[in-house]
Formats: structure tokens, sequence, C-alpha cells
């Protein structure tokens, strides 16, 4: 295969597949960088099976945090894709654009052209909507959004639970409302994930001008203070892959920032440490690491009617049998069908709560089934204040970077999650759950001062694998900003960035959404291009500086 196209990017997820199909679209040759390989796999393409690609190997790049020092010292796992499509083939499938007020705020800090009136036209424009009509939504994109069956008593209860809490509902938390309960949105079409290899990167490779080169990227090669390329090692060899144009990063908020300092774009002191000679001083490569720490409220089911009924191998095979053959069942849904997005207090503007209920007891990586039926939700704050960096480990591109969330290093951050906990237990003392509610799992019924519930907290919290934040987009005179409004790396010609790095501040939910618009957007900043602004008004809740209801 030819090694020289008009741009060349590195990884194949959910950013760089959209802009791997817009550019190939436009008639521009692409080469996409990928480490990881095929992503044919029933683990992967069957929705309910999500659990296990993110633990394997062979899909994931398997790096973990360095010792939280607020969570017990604990190293927790930081999934990212190492596969075709990349987190995006990995994650739990959930689709959240994130509110209006979050783009808003990233255009405030320096993102200019990226608030919501700039970022819904691409929204619209990537999305397949399967659940009805509406202006708010797209129905022609290559990105199926649709909705589960809610077949399930229990996905109903919690919206129900909600409402007589004194919560909004909403039909749509993507479209004009976020706020309230309502039904979850997910990347699953035909009962298959719908990764962004699907919706993106297979229409790429079918134009004829997009090919995936497998290979570790090791560094942009920059000559004369340009990126002409890219250094990739495969089958035991270096080849430079070479940019006509352009190179794209697109490799993640841990790998994406690793690859510029490896490739002597970083804070210089970090760099000198590793003998990486300097070829602009970006202090803020690395800084700024976000993410969303999330609690699981378990809470004891007294009917069967919970997924743990099929915990155990004879229902697991027969579901998975049903879904290979016809695509549907119980294995075609991530499962995670019921959502919520709420305020914390008066006087906060918009939601900075999420849940994902789920009608079953159990944890993320699959391994510890509470003992019977059981349902939970798994809730925690949008916009903590706590930072964290990504560091290199050595100036080797074979090792793992340094990770350091400093998740609730801030005192607010650990007062928000109390109150989540507390919020859901009042959630679940609803009258709607009253025929199905036993005894509380966890944190258990004995867990209610300040310390027991941090105790808690600080033994059980898990990343929600939302990281972010790590090459912060911004002006070009703000020392601490990464690349510019156009993406651009600033200090190097001829490179660019594009993925969940460059967001300022994590937006209001998943992110795989958010990823793969600033993709789509990132195209039409690099084709010359742009959408018209919407005039969309979100709506606010009227009582947001009287109540949180």
């Amino acid at each position: 295969m030819s090694m020289e196209a008009d741009y060349v990017i590195v990884g194949s997820g959910s950013a760089g597949s959209a802009m791997a199909f817009r550019l190939a679209e436009a008639g521009k040759s692409v080469i996409v960088i990928e480490a990881g390989g095929t992503d044919a796999g029933p683990l992967i393409q069957m929705p309910a099976a999500l659990s296990y690609p993110m633990n394997m190997p062979i899909y994931d790049w398997g790096y973990t945090t360095e010792p939280e020092p607020h969570l017990n010292n604990r190293r927790l796992a930081a999934p990212r894709g190492k596969v075709l499509g990349g987190s995006s083939s990995i994650n739990g499938m959930v689709y959240v654009r994130g509110h209006a007020r979050d783009y808003d705020h990233w255009a405030e800090s320096g993102a200019d052209g990226w608030a919501y009136a700039d970022v819904l036209p691409y929204f619209k424009r990537m999305e397949g909507w399967t659940a009805g009509e509406s202006d708010w939504r797209g129905k022609d994109g290559p990105l199926t959004v649709s909705r589960g069956p809610r077949t399930n008593p229990l996905f109903h209860a919690f919206v129900e639970a909600g409402a007589q809490a004194g919560f909004e509902t909403t039909d749509d938390y993507n479209g004009e409302k976020q706020e309230g309960f309502g039904a979850m949105e997910a990347t699953i079409r035909k009962g298959r994930r719908w990764s962004a290899a699907k919706a993106y990167l297979e229409p790429a490779k079918k134009t004829g001008h997009c090919t995936v080169l497998r290979g570790l990227a090791e560094k942009v090669v920059i000559e004369q203070g340009r990126a002409r390329g890219v250094a990739v090692a495969r089958s035991g060899r270096t080849d430079v892959v070479r940019a006509r144009e352009e190179v794209i990063l697109a490799a993640s908020a841990f790998n994406s920032p690793k690859l510029l300092m490896l490739s002597g774009i970083g804070p210089a002191a970090h760099l000198a440490e590793h003998d990486i000679e300097v070829i602009a001083d970006r202090p803020g490569v690395g800084s700024n690491l976000q993410d969303h720490l999330e609690f699981y409220v378990q809470q004891a089911c007294t009917q069967p009617i919970t997924l743990y009924k099929h915990w155990n191998l004879f229902s697991k095979a027969i579901l998975g049998a049903q879904w290979l053959f016809t695509g549907t069942g119980l294995g075609a849904s991530n499962q995670f069908e019921s959502a919520a997005f709420l305020r914390s207090k008066p006087g906060v503007e918009y939601p900075d709560i999420q849940y994902h209920f789920l009608p079953f007891a159990v944890r993320y990586d699959g391994k510890a089934a509470a003992e019977g039926h059981g349902y939970q939700a798994h809730v925690g704050p949008m916009r903590a204040r706590s930072r964290g960096t990504v560091r290199l480990r050595d100036a080797t591109a074979t090792a793992a970077p340094v990770i350091q969330f400093n998740y609730l290093d801030n005192e607010e951050d650990r007062a928000d999650f109390r109150h989540c906990i507390r919020l859901t237990r009042e959630i679940f003392a609803q009258p709607a759950f009253d025929p199905y509610r036993g005894k509380e799992i966890k944190p258990g019924a004995s867990v209610q001062s300040d310390d027991e519930i941090d105790a808690v907290i600080a033994e059980h919290a898990e990343s929600a694998y939302h990281p972010c934040g790590t090459a912060k987009m911004g002006r070009r005179d703000d020392p601490m900003a990464v690349v510019d409004a156009d993406c651009k790396v600033i200090g190097v010609d001829g490179l660019r960035l594009a993925d969940s790095s460059i967001f300022p501040r994590v937006p209001n939910g998943n992110l795989n959404g958010p990823s793969i618009m600033v993709g789509e957007k990132a195209a039409d900043h690099i084709l010359g291009r742009k959408l018209a602004r919407s005039n969309a008004q979100p709506w606010i809740n009227p009582r947001w500086q009287d109540s949180d209801r």
C-alpha cells in the first residue's frame, strides 16, 4: 500500500473514524493508523456483552491509574479501545450529547465557534435517530441512535419514582430538554453495537480514498516546524507514513497527549526529564485531565424480575444463541434503558448529576454479581472540580502513560458525591418501588454519616470511563491551550488534534457522542466549510434559582 496520503489520522476511534469518512467523502486520500485489530468478534457486536471487551487485552490498552489518594490508594481501570472503532467498540453504547450549556461554556472559555448553536447542526448531521420525529434530532446521519424496548417494569418504576420525588420527566434528554427522568438512548442498530467503525470507517473505506494501516504510532515526524508524517512501528521495523497536507491525532485522552510529548510537544521540563528535544513548549499537554466518577447504589429486589435470573451459563447460552441467529432478545440491549439528568441544588442552572439505571445489581466488569435479585443506579456528579494529569513513563511508544486523575481532590466534589448517594436513596424510597424494594445492598442502610459515606465512596467508586481534557482547545494566547478553535496544535504547522482530549471541560454525560461530533466538526474545519448555526433554545428549568426540582 502507499505510505503517503493527503491526511494521516492516528486512531480509528470515535473522532478519527468520523474525520476519515468526511475527508474521504470529499475526495481526500486518508490513511488511518490503528494499533488494534478487527472488531468482528461477537463479544464486541452483542450489546449485552458490553462488560467483556473492555476487560480483554486483545481489545483494550489495559491502562490503570496511579494509586488514587482519595480512593484508598486504589489503582482504577482506565480502559481505552485498541481495536477498529477505538473506545466506541468497547464502551457501554450509551448516547448522550451533553447539555447545551456545556458547549456554551467551551466557547466562553476560549473555544470560539464551539457554542451550542455551532455544534447542534453537527449532532443533527451525524445522527440516524430511530425514535420518532423531532426538529432537534437528525434522522439521516451515519450514527444510528435507538432506544431499548423497556419491557422490564423496573425501568418505568425508576422514571415514575423520579416524578414522585418532584423531579421533571423528559421525552428526549438529547433534544430540547435534558433535565429529568426518561428513556436512555444507545448506539445500537438492529440489535448490534453501532460503533464508529461501523458508522464511519467502513463507509470511508468504500469510497476508495481511505485505507487503514495496522501499527503503533511512535511519534509525529516534524521537519522545520511542520508535521510531515508519522513514524509507525509494524512487523518489527519503523516506517514513516507521509502526509501531503496534515497529520491528525485522534488517539484518545491518554494516547494523544502521550504522542504529542513523544514528538517534542509538551511541558518542556517534563520532556527534558526523558531527554526528548523540545519542539514546542506547551505546558497544557497532559494537564486538565477530567472524568466522571460514579457509585453503584444497589437495592435488593423482592420479585424475580431482574437480570439475575439469566446470570448462569445455561441462560447466557440461550440468550446468546437467540441474539446470534435473530439479533433480538435481551442480548440486543445494553440494558441501560432508563436515565436521569438532575440538578444538585438551587442555583445550579442545568443538570450536574447523571443516572444510568440497570435492572440488575452487578459491577461493570461483571465480576461481583449481588447475591440474588437486585437493581442499581449508577450515579455521580458531572462537573467535578478536581483535575489530573497524563505524563510519560519513559521515552518509548510502548510504555503505558502515567495516569493520575486526583479524583475527589476537592472538598466540594466530595460533598456533591455524598448528595448523590442520599438523593438516590430518596428516589428508591418512592412508592413506585414499593412492589420491588428489598434491603439496600450498597452502601447498606447502616451507612449514614458523612464520614461513613465518604469511606464507602473511597472504597467502591469507579470511573465511568469518560477521560478528556488533556489537550484543551482555547485561544492561541492561552498558555494552557494545546489546540486552537480549528483544532490546530499551537506551535507546530500541519498538525491537528481532534478527540476528547480537546474538551475544555467534560460535558454532561457519556463521551462517545461528543467525541464523534468533534470529529465531524473538525473535518469541516479542515475542509474549510461549516454548517449554519442553529437558533434553537434549550429548555432551562424556570425554578433553577429556587429549587433543585
